[in-house]
């Protein structure tokens, strides 16, 4: 597993996809992207969307992601995303009872108890105790993290 902390935007991208039948569809899916504003976002997502669309698309939506980390499966298999929440375990030192603080993650998996065990892989490395609150499969499609281009690069 591979962790990539970064500003992740959701983006929903509607285009013309070829269905089995030979027909075509407008049909909408949701790509990650890392950014560091909207407009970053759309220029990252419009970019991608060139590669795999052949006609026109619309990027329809753009929000910030509810996730700062990515945990990335080396797996070929795991082509599935799930939002993870986590609850960190803090005890009050005054008080000495237990407090949660909750952090979303995003896992790469191809299905919902590998995601599980891809969490468990990586927190398990802390030191500080936790546990999964929740684990549900999202319908991203596919996550593009930010391509430094070299310096003086026309691209």
């Amino acid at each position: 597993m591979r962790s990539r902390t970064a500003e992740w935007f959701e983006t929903k991208v509607k285009y013309d996809k070829m269905m089995e039948d030979g027909t075509q569809k407008k049909v909408p899916e949701m790509y990650v992207v890392d950014a560091l504003s909207f407009t970053e976002a759309e220029e990252a997502i419009t970019e991608e969307a060139s590669h795999y669309s052949t006609g026109e698309f619309d990027v329809t939506d753009i929000k910030k992601a509810p996730y700062s980390e990515i945990f990335f499966s080396d797996n070929p298999s795991d082509d599935k995303w799930y939002k993870t929440k986590v609850q960190f375990i803090i005890i009050d030192e005054k008080s000495g009872k237990e407090k949660y603080s909750g952090v979303n993650y995003l896992v790469q998996s191809n299905t919902l108890q590998n995601a599980v065990k891809n969490i468990e892989e990586v927190l398990n490395t802390g030191m500080q105790d936790w546990k999964i609150a929740s684990v549900a499969e999202t319908s991203i499609m596919d996550v593009y993290e930010h391509q430094i281009k070299p310096t003086g690069s026309k691209e």
